[in-house]
């Protein structure tokens, strides 16, 4: 390279290196690829070198925020690795060090939970701040998944005595009717997803003895009618789904000592078209209320699968053009 700039990251060790770049230097030859930056290993530390400077500095704050995570006891993986490159692109260094310092006292089966965003950052703080909170934004921001964590959080803290957690059983395409089984079979389908996160969080068999008891209890929004829901954390999830009927119904359901959280994505309702969003509804509604936040969730907060923020960002165009 010609008109090189070079940048210099301090490493502890070998070890922290050999963590660093990944196995194969699978985790290096992203960060290189992505911000066409050459990174040599030296006695001293990472030297890094680029025809850019603004490129050679978002490698530097993404390698010191892996780093960070490396030396919390975090093990890497790539979806880690995508986050911090895009952190640092946005130039959020400053939040960053903020997100990949904090974690939530839930466990999955991948290690330590945490925000690996700044709006993820920005949600789990806003969840810790206030009792109503929604998350707004497309799909793999992590919407649901951090609100059940936080949930769980504050079940296992004593914060709360309980969590339930709820959705919509809005028939998309298929009839409830026209499905096999009992009620329960019938909206099975519905709650699944809620499930399969819950058991990501907590051993099965703990699991299944706190459904038995209730103190965790996943319903169709349907059931929360005629309740009143204390010392609870309230998570509500797929809410553009839901009439202003329910939505309404639903928040006024919030009792003492318990916390909700509502999350949605606006632009994928399964609701008639003539029928308003509940979570659309919400956001004008309640704009400005005490005790009330909303946080939005951009394509930058996308964290599956690399192309899902492609796939998000390519529908956002196409619906403006």
């Amino acid at each position: 390279m010609s008109n090189q700039e070079i940048l210099r990251v301090p490493i502890q060790s070998n070890i922290e290196a050999q963590l660093l770049f990944g196995n194969a230097d699978g985790f290096l030859k992203i960060i290189e690829h992505k911000l066409s930056v050459e990174v040599l290993l030296k006695s001293e530390g990472l030297e890094i070198k680029g025809k850019s400077f603004d490129e050679i500095h978002q490698a530097g704050r993404t390698f010191e925020s892996l780093l960070h995570l490396i030396r919390g006891g975090q093990r890497l993986e790539e979806n880690d690795i995508r986050s911090a490159i895009r952190n640092s692109q946005n130039k959020l260094d400053a939040v960053s060090s903020k997100v990949i310092g904090e974690s939530i006292p839930v466990f999955s089966k991948r290690g330590a939970i945490r925000p690996r965003t700044p709006g993820q950052y920005k949600y789990t703080e806003a969840i810790k701040s206030h009792d109503l909170v929604f998350g707004i934004g497309p799909a793999g921001t992590g919407k649901t998944y951090l609100a059940m964590a936080m949930a769980v959080s504050a079940f296992k803290s004593g914060k709360v005595s309980r969590i339930i957690l709820t959705r919509p059983a809005v028939e998309a395409g298929e009839k409830l009717g026209f499905l096999p089984g009992d009620i329960a079979d019938k909206i099975d389908p519905y709650l699944r997803p809620i499930f399969d996160a819950l058991y990501d969080m907590v051993p099965s068999e703990t699991l299944d003895r706190y459904i038995e008891r209730n103190v965790i209890e996943v319903a169709p929004i349907a059931f929360m009618r005629g309740r009143t829901l204390n010392d609870s954390f309230i998570v509500f999830d797929e809410a553009q789904n839901s009439t202003i009927e329910q939505m309404k119904m639903f928040l006024t359901r919030l009792g003492f000592s318990s916390k909700a959280v509502v999350t949605g994505d606006i632009t994928q309702t399964d609701l008639p078209s003539s029928r308003v969003s509940g979570l659309v509804d919400a956001q004008n509604v309640l704009k400005g209320v005490e005790g009330v936040e909303f946080i939005h969730f951009s394509n930058e907060d996308v964290v599956r699968h690399e192309l899902v923020q492609r796939i998000v960002e390519a529908y956002d165009s196409h619906e403006i053009a």
